[in-house]
């Protein structure tokens, strides 16, 4: 591997972190229910975290309302404990048949709330771009000391990283403030 294929492979690794960011984000919706809102919460399902929809299907039953039905009835309550104690702030509730979810209209508490979330998201995007850039520069140190490239060469590259670094945050940092400003508009 050369200093080109380390650049190139942090350079792939951090388009999937942006993009993994834009679908995380594309979850947060904006007072209208949508099945992926609850694809990030986990059951305890016989001691494993297991994804709810890899425990029951997610459907829609109006605009406004989730219902969940898992494949195994005595997982209800413990579908609707993971989605209450969720950070998406819902209420379910069990009709013995499924968990209904209905999703409250977006007050400004609640909008404030979803913001938090969206920022959290986006920091978990910065960390995995650093944790790529660390890496990248490790890799790159690791070539040097097995004098696979020279120092000027190793030192061009290591900039290199932290100007795509750069980049991709600032990226993310555009992300996040235009999902907050879909948030914040009424």
């Amino acid at each position: 591997m050369n200093v080109a294929d380390v650049r190139k492979s942090a350079e792939q690794r951090m388009h999937r972190s942006i993009d993994a960011l834009k679908a995380d984000l594309g979850k947060v919706r904006t007072g209208r229910a949508h099945t992926g809102l609850l694809d990030h919460i986990v059951v305890d399902y016989y001691g494993t975290p297991t994804p709810i929809p890899q425990i029951g299907s997610v459907s829609l039953l109006d605009a406004r309302t989730l219902a969940v039905t898992p494949w195994e009835k005595k997982l209800l309550p413990a579908v609707e404990r993971a989605i209450r104690d969720s950070d998406l702030g819902l209420n379910p509730a069990s009709d013995g048949e499924r968990v209904r979810v209905p999703m409250p209209p977006l007050t400004e508490e609640r909008r404030r709330d979803l913001i938090k979330v969206v920022r959290h998201e986006a920091e978990n995007a910065r960390v995995a771009v650093r944790n790529i850039r660390r890496d990248a520069n490790t890799h790159l140190k690791d070539m040097l000391k097995k004098k696979e490239v020279p120092e000027d060469q190793e030192r061009k590259a290591q900039d290199d990283v932290q100007r795509l670094t750069d980049r991709f945050v600032a990226e993310i940092d555009k992300i996040l403030q235009q999902k907050e400003a879909d948030l914040l508009a009424v």
